[in-house]
């Protein structure tokens, strides 16, 4: 199987602080992968070094193939992302945006329509960016990062803010792209990670801590709860 991210001693420092300490991992089409740890842990920044938006330290990056230092648009041409916040132009409507997003990246307007639609946002086209509520908002970042129908999504947090039909909603839509696409999901919803994810990656201080299927982690870490597990391998001892 063909590896669509590959990370080779990924490292970024900011001052005196380590936020991904030399990471390597592989991710092929077909998964969907859970990065779970603690706020800080870097699964944020991991996620931006990734999608282009932060040059890291030390190591290299390869999106399908191609090192993303050496090849930057073409690697992100194949990449998806909804960042943490979904920084949007506010002063937009929703339409309007989707539309110069579909522009700068070449997408058609039938491609348009099937990120709306799958999105579940056909109700709000018309409004301003600035009006829609956080789960909206959430939807409209959402749809902008399915709009070229890439083979990898970034997605940090993509059901922060929506309803519990809303969060079914995506959950079931992440599950039925993973197929034949590369996911990797930033959440602290360990449930989330659970019932969408194949495959979880633990971080915490910029170190993977583990990494593989939930019950693979529990039988590694001897626990019964990926909670448990999660809280074994993230509290940090008194003396430390």
């Amino acid at each position: 199987m063909t590896n669509t991210i590959v990370l080779k001693n990924l490292t970024k420092v900011y001052g005196h602080n380590v936020a991904v300490n030399h990471i390597s991992l592989k991710a092929s089409a077909g998964e969907i992968i859970a990065l779970l740890g603690p706020n800080g842990a870097g699964k944020s920044t991991l996620m931006n070094m990734i999608a282009g938006f932060v040059a890291p330290t030390e190591g290299e990056i390869f999106v399908d193939g191609l090192n993303t230092f050496e090849n930057p648009l073409q690697a992100k041409e194949r990449i998806g992302f909804l960042p943490e916040g979904a920084p949007l132009y506010p002063d937009m409507s929703v339409d309007m945006f989707l539309h110069y997003m579909a522009c700068l990246r070449g997408v058609s307007e039938q491609e348009i329509k099937q990120a709306v639609a799958l999105a579940k946002i056909e109700n709000v086209l018309k409004q301003k960016i600035e009006t829609l509520s956080k789960g909206y908002l959430r939807r409209v970042g959402f749809a902008q990062s399915i709009l070229s129908n890439p083979k990898i999504l970034l997605l940090d947090e993509p059901t922060d803010g929506l309803d519990p039909n809303q969060k079914e909603h995506m959950r079931r839509l992440i599950a039925q792209m993973g197929k034949d696409k590369t996911i990797l999901i930033s959440t602290h919803l360990l449930d989330e990670a659970q019932s969408v994810c194949n495959r979880i990656v633990l971080i915490n201080r910029g170190n993977i801590k583990a990494d593989g299927s939930c019950a693979e982690i529990l039988k590694e870490t001897r626990t019964k709860s990926l909670e448990a597990a999660f809280r074994k391998l993230t509290t940090v001892p008194e003396n430390a």
